[in-house]
């Protein structure tokens, strides 16, 4: 059974379509008007596997904060609609990655149940362009709509772009891991509840 889903959402402020197919290659058509969030999601299909195609029109005109936000709830939505019962992933995933001086470590519980936690200072305000408080948006924004259990940390570093890369990556790993498929579950839910 295909683990894919395309979402779309159109408001007064976004028109957005997202495809995802959990077991690709990474491959990432992106395109969102945001350059740095471009890279970012380029990263996050690269290094999860997953291919992921966006296609998104905002209102930046008055700045990134719509399309950013709203991209990340379809992303969200797309991750829990492709997920389906969630039977016989792995569920948990987590990683430790490093980008030149910093080091980013991302848990997450693909649980039913929204919750997220960001423990991140960022040296500028600014990456180029890009607002640095959009990626803490974004991740709120994926957390939710996916109602997973997410926890960034990055326990230090001194480049704000290599910050955020880290960010990215490590989240990539570790929903590689948690939406994998766990041989010995044999099919199961993971959960003693019988559902997530």
């Amino acid at each position: 059974m295909a683990r894919t889903a395309a979402v779309s959402r159109k408001t007064k402020e976004t028109d957005i379509e997202l495809s995802l197919d959990l077991d690709g290659t990474g491959v990432a058509e992106v395109a969102t008007g945001v350059g740095f969030f471009d890279h970012m999601l380029t990263h996050l299909a690269k290094h999860s596997l997953m291919d992921l195609k966006v296609k998104a029109v905002g209102d930046l005109h008055i700045d990134d904060h719509h399309t950013v936000e709203d991209i990340s709830l379809v992303l969200g939505t797309a991750l829990d609609k492709a997920l389906g019962d969630k039977a016989g992933i792995y569920r948990y995933g987590w990683a430790t990655v490093p980008m030149e001086e910093t080091l980013a470590n991302v848990a997450l519980d693909l649980s039913g149940r929204p919750a997220f936690v960001f423990s991140v200072s960022f040296p500028s305000k600014k990456i180029g362009m890009f607002d640095v408080e959009l990626i803490q948006e974004s991740l709120r924004s994926l957390a939710n709509a996916a109602k997973l259990n997410l926890h960034v940390n990055v326990a230090y570093g001194d480049n704000s772009h290599h910050i955020a890369e880290a960010i990215f990556k490590a989240l990539a790993k570790a929903l590689r891991q948690a939406v994998s498929h766990d041989e010995r579950a044999a099919g199961t839910v993971p959960s003693t509840k019988g559902v997530l």
